[in-house]
């Protein structure tokens, strides 16, 4: 005889895991405690935090401990290398960093990038995917940002930045970590009610300008390789001059791979015309190089040299042009064109997405390294932004609107009115 109950115990043991809804916090695991959905959430933003924390602090606490036999340094306390790497990291969020009376304002992205990284792997790790858990995160992110920044004794301007670079990191890194999470919803599907109310040639537009300036960061990061290979020469000659130990060595390339990502939108700048800037007074563009005394910083050894520009550079900016045409051919193969201005529309909307993102990244990669005329690098974020969304509009219009059915017959249209009229006479 069979055990009846034995029976459906082992029939329950073996159906599948499925998740359940809950009202309050969405998907979550079989057995899991609805009430304290939120506890993985806030855990995967804190350990985020502190990952990254832990990453930048760290060189700055080994340099001191290695140069804590140097008599210059003995009336150096072991809190302030952590107060610098704290400050380090809080200006990967924007909040500008003091040093011997001087204020450094130049986000570091690639520790901005670092906490982003950390953030998305905790929350694919051990996080929910969740609404709970999300805004959990997030404010578990942000409070450690708040703390670290009254602990260095900050102005309240400057908690604000905490909490603002905080939270638009913690947000950026968390989300994208928890729609990797095997029981996420697909982000279109989450996405769907409200973007399927934007029209389709807006829609497919946007895309395209996501595609035009992923095209053009290739390009720049590519630039920056070259640069770095073309001034290898004058990079080694500052690493000479500096004469760094081993870990001083090691500290300052740390250092410089966390200002990395701003070279690379620099050069972004270069390709589109406008060009950036390094100190008040100097200018970095494809017709010219007009540079000025820098700090001796290896990274600043690979921009372009006086006399490197003109000529052939001066032709860049076609690059534009032709991402743009890359795009209008992508887009002219996803748009459901039933109107002839559906293709000018959707041109619009591929520019302003592509201009209006370059511009916030000129932003970021813009701001101060010292005093006086070192307080004013990166490039201007209107005329970047601006003729980036010029070009690729152009480059987009002459392949979208030629390929595309309705404005060829709208054209014909037109062309066969204005000729019957002239036929006609007055």
């Amino acid at each position: 005889m069979t055990d009846p109950s034995g029976t459906d115990r082992l029939d329950r043991a073996r159906r599948p895991r499925v998740l359940t809804e809950d009202s309050a916090s969405g998907p979550r695991r079989p057995g899991g405690d609805s009430t304290l959905a939120w506890l993985p959430g806030l855990l995967a933003g804190m350990q985020g935090a502190l990952l990254s924390l832990l990453v930048v602090v760290l060189p700055a606490v080994t340099a001191y401990v290695v140069t804590s036999a140097d008599p210059a340094n003995s009336s150096v306390a072991w809190t302030r290398s952590t107060e610098v790497g704290a400050g380090l990291w809080l200006l990967g969020h924007g909040v500008p960093l003091g040093l011997g009376g001087n204020v450094l304002s130049l986000m570091p992205l690639g520790i901005t990038c670092l906490a982003l990284f950390t953030c998305y792997a905790s929350a694919r790790r051990s996080a929910e995917a969740t609404t709970t858990s999300l805004v959990a995160g997030i404010s578990g992110y942000t409070a450690v940002t708040i703390v670290i920044t009254l602990l260095m004794r900050a102005s309240i301007a400057d908690v604000a930045l905490a909490i603002i670079g905080g939270a638009a990191v913690s947000a950026t890194g968390l989300a994208t970590g928890l729609a990797r999470r095997p029981e996420a919803p697909r982000v279109r599907d989450l996405t769907r009610p409200l973007w399927s109310r934007v029209i389709a040639p807006i829609r497919t537009g946007a895309s395209a300008g996501v595609l035009a300036l992923s095209s053009l960061m290739a390009m720049a990061a590519a630039t920056s390789v070259v640069w770095v290979l073309a001034g290898r020469a004058t990079v080694s000659d500052i690493i000479r001059v500096l004469d760094l130990d081993v870990v001083g060595g090691g500290v300052l390339a740390v250092a410089e791979l966390a200002y990395l990502p701003n070279l690379v939108l620099w050069a972004l700048a270069w390709l589109t015309g406008p060009g950036f800037w390094v100190g008040a007074g100097t200018s970095f563009t494809t017709a010219g190089v007009v540079s000025g005394p820098m700090p001796a910083v290896p990274l600043l050894g690979a921009l372009p040299q006086p006399g490197s520009g003109g000529g052939v550079l001066v032709a860049a900016p076609v690059l534009l042009v032709l991402v743009g045409a890359l795009a209008g051919r992508w887009l002219h193969r996803r748009l459901p064109s039933d109107r002839a201005v559906d293709p000018l529309v959707a041109g619009v909307a591929a520019a302003l997405t592509a201009g209006l993102a370059a511009a916030a990244l000129m932003v970021l990669a813009s701001g101060g390294v010292g005093p006086g005329r070192m307080g004013d690098v990166g490039a201007s974020p209107l005329a970047v932004g601006s003729q980036l969304g010029a070009g690729v509009l152009l480059g987009v219009l002459l392949v979208a609107l030629p390929a595309d059915r309705e404005f060829r017959a709208a054209c014909r249209r037109s062309l066969a009115r204005v000729l019957s009229r002239g036929s006609n006479g007055p």
